[in-house]
This record gives structure tokens, C-alpha cells and sequence, in this order.
């Protein structure tokens, strides 16, 4: 395989692994939001749950720039497509995403009861609305994205906000969002005692159960859908455009690459495997190990549908020819091989001081401590 096309692989694998970091990470974080009025039924249980992620969430949010600046650099083409084109869905993430410092920074600010409630109300959403939005986008990878170019290669989005809250794209959200739960459940399990212990170790069950559902019917649903083929083009490792291709359309061919690898079909046993173990888990009250199956079933989750769509990025159901794929969306190789370089150094570093942080202030959250520091949240 020519060196061009062993770097845009590498760079397919990589831009996974930072979507699975965004997803354990950061939806650990929300799922927390989510369920933060059901474990904490009152104002000093709330702040307990807060302050069991409020060393980390803030941390946690580089995935978000590391996923962005991956897509922007490793794949240009895919970035300006698609930030252009869900313009309004950016904007409706970016405006629950900003409520969530706020709702950290401001909650227990003043005593009022209102004040708190409201705020309460605000990290929910913060938490809820971007893990539907991040399992609807990739959703939408499957039934396609109406967008096409012109001749000189610019985009143009014909679809509407409303068509990407199709059926599947919904469901694909709310397994996102029951995997997130999942994993705030088992967070508060870590950091928590008593009945908010018990609460997060109840809902934990639910959210596992509904995860491996919808995973399930998700499967099969994409068994009947109409898939992409790659028909024709230059292949792999070649500098090419999206004008230069052939795509069709085949009923079941987004199995296709499982049905040509076996082994693949490990992937999305990985990913029921770590919902029912993780499921298992919390409820023997092993709310580590259970984070870490949590984990393991994100990696089975995004890795089934990353093997699915390979080698396609952004599929067009406008002009399906003009489907962007690892081949032709992808920087130059010597764009990819500095970036693979800076990637070796970085991404390690990260996990590193992530893991760090999370050993230094391991350990239960004390409500009698939380309500005695004027500077937690």
C-alpha cells in the first residue's frame, strides 16, 4: 500500500479514537447533567454530583478541539461540508454547550431556591441535548447527506433542519444519550454514597438495557437499509477530487465490509459485550470496572459504524457520486504524516494528565465537605 494511503487510514483510525474519547469523556460529563435531578433530590445532593465531575469537565472538553482541529486539518473537505452545511445543528450544540460552564460557574452563586432550579434545568439540557445531536450526526452518516459540489468543488446543502431528525437519526441519538447516562450513573456510583449510590446503581440497569435495545434494533435496521458501494475512482493513496468517482446504491452494503472480514464482526460483539458485562457490573456494585465496560462498549458502538461506512466519511444522498470517502476528502500526505507526528506526542500527553487527574482526586465527595466549601460548586 503506497505510503499517501497508509496515512489516511492511520488518520481514519485516529479521528475514531478522539470521537471515543468526546463520547466517554465528555458524555460522562453530560450524562451526569442529565440525570442530575433524578440521583440528587435535593440542593446539597445536586451539588455533591457536581462536584464529583467538577474537577474533570472543564479538562474533559479538549476532545471537543481535538475532534474539530483533527477534522479541520487530517480532512478539509469533510469540515467545510459539513460545518457548513449543519450549520443550525452547530448552533443549537454550541448554545447548549455554552450553558454548561455557566450552569457550573453560576448554580450556587446566590441561595435562591429558583436561582438553582434554573440552573439545574440549564445543565440538564447541556447535558441531554448535544449526546442526541453527536448519535443523530453519525445516524445521518447512514441514510446519506443531501449535499452536492459544483464544479470547482463548493459544497452546497439542500436538506433542512427537520430532515435530519429522521427515525433512525432519532434513534441512533438516543442510544448516544443511553450510553451517556450510563456512564454518569456509574460516575456518581465512583464519587457518591447512600441513596445517590443506590439511585445511580438503578439507573445504571435502565440505561444499559436500553443501550443494548436500541444497539440491537439499530443493527437490524441497517441490515435492510440501502447502503453505498464504491463503484469506480482513482483508489487509495492517489490526490483525487469527489468529481472523479462512482457510487451505487445496494440493498445490506453497509455490511459488506463484515460479510468480506469475519473478524470484524468482533466490533459490535465488543460493544454488546461491554453493555451487558458493564450492566453486570453495576450491579455487583463494581462502579469501576463498570466505567471502564462503559467504555468498552462506546469503543464497540463507534467502531461498528466506523467499520460499516469505511471508506465513507460523508456520504451524499443528493449526488452520491460525490460521497466524501478517506480517499478523496483527506489533506495532503505530508499534511498527514506532520500531523501524525504532533498526534504521537499529544494524544498520549493528554491521556496521561487526564489519568493523573482523575488518580489525585479519586475517592468519595463528602456532602458535609461540599456544603462546608465556599469554593465548591
Amino acid at each position: 500500500m503506497e505510503t499517501y494511503a497508509i496515512f489516511q487510514c492511520i488518520w481514519w483510525l485516529l479521528l475514531g479514537v478522539l470521537l471515543l474519547g468526546l463520547a466517554v469523556m465528555v458524555g460522562m460529563d453530560m450524562g451526569v447533567g442529565t440525570i442530575l435531578r433524578y440521583v440528587g433530590r435535593n440542593d446539597t445532593e445536586r451539588r455533591v454530583a457536581l462536584n464529583i465531575i467538577g474537577p474533570h469537565w472543564d479538562g474533559n472538553q479538549v476532545w471537543f478541539i481535538l475532534g474539530g482541529g483533527a477534522v479541520f486539518a487530517a480532512f478539509p473537505l469533510i469540515y467545510a461540508t459539513a460545518f457548513s452545511g449543519f450549520y443550525v445543528v452547530m448552533l443549537l450544540l454550541l448554545w447548549s454547550m455554552i450553558m454548561r460552564p455557566l450552569g457550573f460557574e453560576y448554580r450556587s452563586k446566590l441561595p435562591s431556591a429558583g436561582w438553582r432550579d434554573m440552573w439545574d434545568w440549564a445543565l440538564f439540557i447541556s447535558g441531554l441535548v448535544p449526546m442526541i445531536v453527536f448519535g443523530a450526526a453519525i445516524g445521518n452518516l447512514f441514510r446519506g447527506v443531501p449535499f452536492h459540489f459544483s464544479w470547482n468543488v463548493t459544497s452546497t446543502y439542500t436538506g433542512s433542519f427537520l430532515g435530519l431528525l429522521n427515525p433512525f437519526a432519532i434513534l441512533c441519538g438516543l442510544l448516544s444519550l443511553a450510553l451517556s447516562v450510563f456512564m454518569g450513573a456509574v460516575t456518581v456510583m465512583n464519587g457518591a454514597e447512600g441513596t445517590m449510590y443506590e439511585r445511580a446503581r438503578g439507573l445504571s440497569r435502565v440505561a444499559a438495557i436500553a443501550a443494548v435495545v436500541l444497539f440491537a434494533v439499530g443493527g437490524f435496521w441497517v441490515h435492510g437499509m440501502p447502503g453505498y458501494v464504491l463503484s469506480s475512482g482513482p483508489g487509495a493513496g492517489v490526490a483525487q477530487t469527489p468529481l472523479q468517482q462512482s457510487v451505487s446504491l445496494a440493498g445490506g452494503a453497509w455490511l459488506a465490509n463484515f460479510q468480506a472480514h469475519p473478524l470484524l464482526w468482533l466490533v459490535p460483539l465488543l460493544g454488546f459485550a461491554g453493555m451487558l458485562l458493564g450492566m453486570l457490573a453495576a450491579t455487583a456494585r463494581r462502579s469501576h470496572l463498570a466505567w471502564w465496560l462503559g467504555a468498552l462498549a462506546w469503543t464497540g458502538v463507534i467502531g461498528t459504524a466506523g467499520v460499516a461506512l469505511f471508506p465513507f466519511l460523508l456520504p451524499s444522498s443528493s449526488v452520491p457520486a460525490q460521497s466524501l470517502t478517506v480517499w478523496n476528502a483527506s489533506s495532503s500526505k505530508l499534511t498527514l504524516i506532520w500531523m501524525a507526528g504532533f498526534a504521537a506526542v499529544f494524544v498520549p500527553l493528554i491521556v496521561w494528565y487526564t489519568s493523573w487527574a482523575f488518580y489525585v482526586m479519586r475517592g468519595k465527595v463528602k456532602a458535609d465537605a461540599v456544603v462546608a466549601d465556599e469554593h465548591a460548586y
